[in-house]
């Protein structure tokens, strides 16, 4: 629809005229983030402060505007795509670590702080930040929060929302706000809790508050391999079954161990069905004994090669190998479709087979990279874009295997948000009365309806969860 002149002189004045892009072709950059949907914005604003947001939420407001907040455009699931037109409202210039107290152990942080750096800073004063998603060299604090982010250490540290202790939103009138605290025990409702994991429907943040843990003594990491994915899923159980939850416990299928070997000469046997990374952490004489342990029960579930790494730059490189896992399928082909579908631990094996069959099924390659120590799948399905009519196959095979993880008692997602790609199966989960409740929760604070429209909730008027498809043509996507 485009935005007026007035309109444009007016967030022209609020942050800068450098810093409002509307020229068609600037705008390309911003149609889609890592997923495969994408919608053009009418135009890009970069505020620098939280006075600014302020005033871009309070135009938009005026104007009615669709406002979506955009980290760094890493995230999976459609959330940062302009669905409806209107603003992008970039964090890329809030990027300050404000404070870092190695007494307190927190971090006071702007949202476009990416999440590896802080974790460099942090470590100059003896202590990390524990959520470490797959993107960390790109993703930034404020996007991780916004989707509730993981990660391989999520299994003993927690996803994101286990580590933001608070934090300055602005609300889509233009209101600034703090919420949480350092308190443990903060009486009254849980508004922190409401707003990690919202996906920016909710509020713009533009500060974070972030607990920092102690550096460990000692890290070890181990990588074993199995001759099945079957033979690997057992050990996940076994292992947690012994009463031993590692700081991280990875798999990889052999489709992806092929690709990482390519590209990455990480040193996972291409023989192998399966390969798990296992991560303890803590005092050197129990990462010792836990690492011997571990070690046993694999050798009991038939991991053919077992391999501990001697030293830093091996440890870094299996997990190079690890992280860097989805961009190397490009090996394969060019595109991928990935979900993060949950399954209890024990359902793995189950699970993993149906969707082994649905990409039979549909006659596309699928790999799988995930964190195994939750359940929370990772199944890549891969295709060439160029191939006529590839979407409707690669969207419906997506389908499919996100229902294979409902049927088994899992749930839609893990740790990569809902979004624009799953809010149509959100009925699959919930009931009327839930998403009315959670419905409500928006009117409150967003009465508009204008935070990132479209994302989340089901389309309107929806009661049984369908198929949404897309083009990834932005002038079209605006109509779904």
């Amino acid at each position: 629809m485009g935005l007026g002149p007035r309109t444009l002189e007016k967030l022209c004045r609020a942050v800068g005229r450098d810093h409002v892009v509307w020229d068609a072709y600037d705008l390309v950059i911003f149609e889609r983030d890592a997923s495969i949907a994408g919608a053009l914005p009418d135009a890009i604003v970069y505020p620098a402060n939280v006075e600014e947001v302020a005033a871009v939420l309070e135009i938009a407001a005026e104007q009615q505007l669709p406002v979506v907040p955009r980290g760094a455009g890493t995230g999976l699931s459609g959330g940062a795509v302009t669905l409806r037109g209107g603003l992008a409202l970039s964090l890329a210039r809030l990027r300050r670590i404000i404070e870092i107290d190695p007494k307190r152990r927190t971090a006071l942080v702007e949202p476009g702080v990416v999440n590896y750096d802080l974790g460099l800073e942090a470590a100059r004063h003896g202590l990390f930040y524990a959520p470490d998603p797959s993107s960390q060299k790109a993703c930034t604090i404020g996007g991780n929060a916004a989707e509730n982010s993981g990660g391989p250490h999520c299994l003993y540290y927690g996803v994101t929302t286990n580590h933001i202790l608070g934090m300055e939103v602005v609300l889509s009138d233009g209101s600034v706000h703090w919420v949480g605290g350092e308190d443990p025990d903060r009486p009254g409702l849980d508004l922190l809790g409401l707003l990690v994991g919202s996906e920016g429907t909710l509020a713009v943040t533009t500060k974070l508050l972030v607990k920092l843990l102690p550096t460990p003594e000692a890290v070890s990491t181990l990588m074993a391999a199995f001759p099945s994915i079957e033979s690997a899923s057992k050990a996940v159980s076994d292992v947690i079954g012994h009463g031993i939850v590692p700081a991280a416990l990875e798999m990889m299928d052999k489709v992806t161990i092929g690709a990482v070997e390519a590209h990455y000469k990480a040193g996972y046997p291409t023989s192998a069905g399966a390969v798990l990374l296992v991560e303890v952490d803590g005092l050197t004489e129990s990462a010792r004994e836990l690492t011997a342990a571990i070690e046993q029960i694999l050798e009991t579930d038939d991991a053919f090669e077992i391999r501990v790494a001697e030293d830093p730059a091996e440890r870094e490189l299996l997990w190079a190998g690890r992280k860097g896992a989805i961009g190397a399928l490009g090996h394969i082909k060019p595109n991928y479709y990935l979900h993060d579908g949950v399954v209890p631990r024990t359902k793995l094996p189950e699970v993993l087979r149906d969707v082994g069959r649905i990409g039979e099924h549909y006659r596309l390659p699928v790999a799988n990279v995930f964190h195994a120590g939750d359940g929370n799948l990772h199944p890549n399905i891969l295709f060439d874009l160029r191939e006529k009519g590839i979407m409707k196959k690669v969207e419906k095979a997506g389908e499919e295997m996100l229902r294979a993880c409902i049927d088994a008692g899992g749930t839609l997602s893990g740790e990569h948000g809902i979004g624009l790609e799953k809010n149509a199966f959100m009925p699959w989960i919930f009931g009327p009365d839930d998403l009315a409740a959670m419905q409500a929760v928006k009117d409150v604070l967003d009465p508009s309806g204008r935070l990132n429209p479209g994302k989340i909730f089901p389309p309107a008027g929806q009661i049984e969860p369908k198929l949404i498809a897309r083009s990834g043509v932005a002038s079209e996507a605006r109509w779904w």
